[in-house]
């Protein structure tokens, strides 16, 4: 229960001593206080990354990194994803939450009060015994008392609670912008794969239409030859089979490209019908150069490992506000103010009231729920303390993986362009001697197949390729700071 310290009311003290005296006593009960533990992961990053070239130079991501790729259609969709977009909508709402949590939070550590202003009036009747009236009524002695105050109330931060919360708010806040950043970045990777997903669709829906002409070509020699009796069913139904299949492939592609198109709708904020189909040829975009420097620097890049930090931060300031909320608080209560039977004399030296006080309070009976409380939040704050290591492991291990990745689709595409324009020669070889009639039904299939599917397999790998090289910039942290 409070215990007054120094209890001044009644007194009159001129308020500029007695806020010389606040403001030399508060800062030296305020000196010390809990102290939240580091953010230290007790990890140490590698030297180099494996899979990086050590005599290359770092080449990090521009601030707009996507505009390396020569896709003016990309620009206009990003830039309305970073405008418009719904995830990065509601991270800008959730930063301006935390950031007026903060400003709450700051609030604890100034005075709580209020000024108010007062007239009391009173009336003594003078006629008792005599029973002395006027007019049937009674005399009366009227006063009237005016006032002036300004009370406030001040807990003392002994033990650094206030300072912990506004620690603990402001640590948040900072994690708040950092997710920020990760929604961004994830949000500019993810329409650039989706926009390249698209690309992709339509020049597999090209090659399908040129596969299929090729195909009806061939059948239309067969069926001359077979009116001629130079050829058979079988060789028919064999052609007309893999006809079939060529115009069996295209609806995939198609429902693939519209479900793109879709999701670039939902990244940018749009409705589906208000998005342009996309006409850049993917042959045509470009590969922004990028290579990684060292592992420390990527985890200082990467937003994701810097609100994880942040979170630990928070929850570290969060344990040292309830050990504090388990140990003796100090408050202080000053009020002060004018009181005149005269209005006119109401700011005059005179009439000034002051009063002081103080109290103690050890929480006695909240012991248990304080003490669970604070084992609450040391458990929360070892289970951010894992999710910050993890964080700094799974950012270095998803850079190493980005960067193998890179390397062999970029070997992939090139050994695919070399099989693809060797399939390319094969098969007119074998339609020029199908043609002539000396080889059969079965080496122009076998050749036909072996086109198709290389044209198919180049289309896959120049998307893998585009697609590897969003995966490595988004594992540096693209252009966020």
């Amino acid at each position: 229960m409070p215990h007054p310290i120094s209890p001044l009311a009644g007194h009159r003290l001129r308020p500029g001593r007695a806020s010389l005296a606040l403001a030399l006593l508060l800062p030296l009960l305020s000196g010390c206080g809990l102290r939240p533990a580091g953010t230290a992961s007790g990890l140490t990053p590698p030297a180099t990354l494996r899979g990086a070239t050590p005599a290359q130079p770092a080449i990090w991501p521009e601030a707009e990194w996507w505009r390396g790729f020569g896709a003016p259609e990309l620009n206009a969709l990003i830039s309305a994803a970073n405008q418009a977009g719904f995830d990065n909508r509601i991270a800008e709402a959730q930063l301006r939450q935390a950031d007026a949590t903060l400003r709450i939070a700051g609030q604890a550590l100034l005075p709580s009060g209020g000024i108010g202003f007062t007239t009391n009036r009173s009336q003594t009747p003078l006629s008792t015994a005599s029973g002395v009236t006027v007019a049937g009524r009674s005399r009366f002695s009227q006063r009237v008392v005016y006032g002036s105050t300004l009370s406030a109330t001040y807990e003392v931060d002994f033990w650094g609670r206030a300072r912990n919360t506004v620690l603990a708010a402001r640590e948040a806040a900072a994690a708040s912008q950092f997710n920020l950043g990760v929604i961004r970045l994830t949000t500019q990777a993810s329409v650039a794969n989706s926009y390249f997903a698209v690309l992709a669709a339509q020049e597999q829906l090209a090659i399908q239409q040129q596969n299929l002409a090729s195909a009806e070509r061939i059948l239309g020699v067969i069926q001359n030859r077979l009116r001629a009796g130079t050829a058979n069913g079988l060789d028919l139904a064999q052609q007309q089979t893999l006809v079939a299949q060529q115009r069996a492939a295209a609806p995939p592609l198609r429902q693939a490209q519209q479900a793109n198109l879709f999701a670039l709708a939902t990244l940018t904020g749009q409705m589906p019908e208000a998005l342009a189909t996309p006409s850049q040829p993917l042959a045509g975009l470009t590969l922004p150069p990028v290579s990684p420097g060292l592992p420390a620097e990527i985890l200082t890049r990467r937003p994701d490992v810097q609100q994880a930090e942040a979170n630990l931060a928070a929850a570290q300031a969060n344990v040292a506000v309830a050990r504090a909320a388990m140990l003796p608080t100090l408050q202080l209560t000053t009020t002060g103010g004018f009181q005149s039977l005269v209005f006119d004399n109401l700011v005059r030296p005179g009439s000034v009231l002051f009063s002081l006080a103080g109290s103690l309070t050890q929480p006695i009976f909240q012991q248990w729920q304080l003490r669970a409380q604070r084992d609450f939040n040391q458990a929360r704050a070892e289970e951010l303390l894992e999710a910050y290591r993890k964080s700094i492991v799974a950012a270095l291990a998803d850079t190493e993986t980005a960067i193998a990745t890179l390397r062999e689709t970029t070997e992939l595409a090139s050994l695919q362009q070399a099989a693809t324009t060797a399939a390319e020669a094969a098969h007119n070889i074998a339609e020029a001697q199908f043609r002539a009639g000396t080889i059969d039904i079965i080496t122009l299939l076998n050749t036909q197949t072996a086109l198709f599917n290389a044209r198919n397999a180049l289309a896959q790998s120049r998307l893998q390729l585009l697609q590897a090289a969003v995966g490595l910039f988004r594992a540096l942290g693209g252009g966020w700071r």
